[in-house]
C-alpha cells in the first residue's frame, strides 16, 4: 500500500514535528514521501490536517540559532497561514491527557502534548518517524520511515 492509502481512511490527520521539518525543508530520505501527503491534503478538501504549537517551537528554534529567517518564515506561513493546516494551542484538557498518556506509555513530555492534541482534537493518524509511539492505542500512529 503506497502513502496516500495509508491516509486514505482518515480526515483529520495530526503531523508530529519531524514530518513538517522533513517537507519543508526538503529531506533526503523524507522529503518526498512528506510532499506526497501534504499534496493529497492540499488537492481534497475533505483532509484536515493539523499540529500544535508544540511544532512551532520545534521547528523554529534551529533556523533562529542559524540566523535562517527565510526558514523561520516557511515555517510560519506554512503553520499558522494555511489554508487547511491548524495548529492548535494547549490549554488543561491537553495538559491532562498528556499527563494520562506520559504515564501510561512512559513516554515524554513532547511527545505525550503532540499526541494529547491529536486525540482531543478527534485526529484519526498521527503522522511522525519515531517508532516508539506506534504502542499507543488511543490514535492510529503512521511512521514514515516505513512507507519509503
Amino acid at each position: 500500500m503506497g502513502i496516500e492509502g495509508a491516509i486514505s481512511g482518515h480526515r483529520r490527520i495530526m503531523f508530529d514535528t519531524a514530518s513538517i521539518i522533513y517537507f519543508i525543508e526538503e529531506h533526503k530520505d523524507f522529503g518526498g514521501i512528506t510532499e506526497k501527503i501534504f499534496r493529497v491534503i492540499r488537492d481534497n478538501s475533505d483532509y484536515n490536517a493539523f499540529s500544535s504549537v508544540i511544532t512551532l517551537i520545534e521547528v523554529l528554534a534551529q533556523p533562529l540559532r542559524r540566523g535562517r529567517k527565510d526558514i523561520v518564515e516557511k515555517y510560519r506561513q506554512f503553520l499558522l497561514g494555511s489554508n487547511n493546516f491548524i495548529a492548535y494551542s494547549i490549554d488543561p484538557i491537553i495538559a491532562e491527557k498528556a499527563a494520562e498518556l506520559r504515564a501510561q506509555y512512559e513516554i515524554k513530555t513532547p511527545d505525550a502534548i503532540q499526541l494529547a492534541v491529536g486525540i482531543e482534537n478527534n485526529g484519526t493518524l498521527f503522522v511522525t518517524n519515531d517508532k516508539n509511539l506506534k504502542r499507543i492505542d488511543e490514535i492510529e500512529v503512521l511512521v514514515l520511515e516505513e512507507h519509503l
